[in-house]
């Protein structure tokens, strides 16, 4: 239950249901209906198939570098650190977000779902790190394994309704609003992240 909660939070932050919705209503206003629904359902399988990829294979692909599961987790905790500080002062970051010329690209495609939805948005630098992070902290543990992977598929079943419901969400949040969920799990993201970096260290030896 401890690791599904970790999990949960973790992925809702690096992915940012909300934030995602905000932006595919805005690249989506002269859309119809069914583009809107079409690009929504691609965009989440496409992204989600990423991170699952990568929560399953990524840890050994990193082993096949050479790179240790504490130096995973110190780095990992760095890269979520930074997409939390970001968070909290409610900053663009190329880690959950789209650069302004990704966005400026996106503008002028009849199609975003695979470039901006999939990615960088939904299966961005942060998530991909959260998904790798998380699996090697569940290591030969099948039940914190498929915890992992069950909160991620519920994140994306999230990310998907929001998408759909985007339009309304941001009329009924509004911009304050968001950005005070934005803040909120940023800093929850903050503390996830400093621990990973702790745990890091911790089982890195460099501190016997």
């Amino acid at each position: 239950m401890a690791m599904m909660a970790v999990a949960l939070a973790t992925f809702f932050a690096t992915i940012g249901p909300i934030d995602i919705a905000a932006i595919f209503a805005a690249l989506t206003s002269t859309s119809t209906v069914a583009h809107r629904r079409s690009m929504a359902i691609r965009g989440v399988l496409i992204g989600g198939g990423i991170l699952l990829v990568f929560a399953l294979a990524g840890e050994m692909l990193l082993s096949s570098f050479g790179i240790s599961l504490p130096a995973l987790r110190v780095a990992g905790g760095i890269l979520l650190l930074l997409i939390s500080i970001d968070m909290v002062f409610v900053r663009s970051s190329g880690g959950t977000s789209t650069t302004d010329e990704e966005a400026q690209e996106a503008m002028n495609k009849p199609d975003i779902s695979v470039v901006p939805i999939a990615t960088p948005l939904i299966a961005g630098p942060g998530a991909m790190g959260a998904a790798i992070l998380l699996m090697a902290n569940a290591e030969g543990d099948l039940a914190r394994q498929a915890a992992v992977i069950g909160a991620l598929i519920i994140i994306l079943l999230l990310t998907l309704v929001l998408l759909l419901l985007s339009t309304k969400i941001q009329k009924l949040l509004g911009v304050t609003g968001m950005h005070v969920i934005t803040r909120v799990f940023g800093v929850l993201l903050c503390a996830l992240a400093v621990q990973f970096i702790f745990d890091g260290i911790a089982d890195s030896g460099l501190l016997k």
